[in-house]
């Protein structure tokens, strides 16, 4: 019988799953999208919206509450001032599970965890932003490598 079972142990041992729901939580919350199997985001996502909720509340208490699960200050900052906020008016359902299909090899459930409000277009606009940063970067190095060049003949 299945009676009273409390949590999913994913074939782990008690570290190995701890360590591991951590940081799929972790990364969640740095990158507000990951792919995983069913299995594990279901776990995973159990973790995240207590930390969400616990998050809601900017206190001491809460931070180092949360600061237990999640050991990345960046993300744990992010976690109070980005995410938190954004889901104020939320009661609950911060995250959302998308079927993706079967992985190949052993065909297991293969989804998307997600922040409800994760956006895909800010995500190519960042990065868009980015690999303009890079590129001015690039140019300035080339443009410094050349005024070197003329100055050294």
């Amino acid at each position: 019988m299945n009676h009273r079972t409390g949590f999913n142990a994913l074939s782990r041992t008690t570290a190995h799953r701890r360590a591991m729901l951590r940081n799929m939580v972790t990364s969640l919350f740095r990158f507000e999208r990951i792919t995983t199997t069913k299995a594990k985001a279901k776990e995973a996502r159990r973790k995240a919206e207590k930390l969400v909720t616990r998050a809601k509340v900017d206190s001491v208490h809460n931070r180092r509450e949360v600061a237990k699960y999640i050991a990345d200050e960046k993300v744990l900052n992010k976690l109070f001032t980005e995410i938190a906020p954004r889901m104020k008016e939320r009661n609950g359902g911060y995250t959302r599970v998308l079927k993706l299909g079967f992985r190949e090899g052993d065909a297991a459930d293969v989804v998307i965890l997600e922040l409800v409000d994760y956006k895909l277009d800010q995500v190519e606009e960042k990065k868009a932003a980015a690999k303009a940063k890079k590129d001015a970067k690039k140019a300035d190095k080339k443009d410094a490598a050349k005024k070197e060049a003329k100055e050294s003949k």
